[in-house]
């Protein structure tokens, strides 16, 4: 059975590169438009990672990737920052929230698929 990923970005064009990409790759990808909806479908189904962004309405990536570390089955679950934020306080704050790793946009997707790889297999 293939990795399902969790994508959350309110930018609909950057889903869809994120979800060519992975689905390329082999892996099934549920899609959330901000931090509010990705924590609704995350705690419907438990996801192999969760790919978030930063800066969205309604919820932010930090404040996403706390929710979620708060749920016991998301505890260990892989959280990748993918965003435009590089600043290494950004980085450092993400750290501190749970996030597993970090991606700056623009990304290359195959630099994408080769992380989520080495996170989930």
């Amino acid at each position: 059975m293939s990795k399902t990923i969790l994508a959350v970005d309110d930018s609909g064009s950057l889903r869809q590169m994120v979800v060519f990409s992975l689905r390329a790759a082999g892996y099934q990808v549920v899609e959330a438009v901000d931090g509010m909806e990705g924590l609704e479908k995350a705690r419907t189904q438990v996801f192999d990672l969760v790919l978030t962004d930063q800066n969205m309405p309604r919820m932010d990536g930090l404040t996403l990737i706390k929710s979620l570390r708060a749920i016991a089955s998301y505890q260990k679950v892989p959280i990748l920052m993918l965003t435009t934020e590089a600043s290494d306080d950004m980085k450092t704050k993400g750290r501190a929230a749970g996030a597993s790793g970090w991606l700056v946009k623009p990304f290359d997707p195959q630099r994408l698929t080769e992380v989520v790889k080495k996170l989930i297999g």
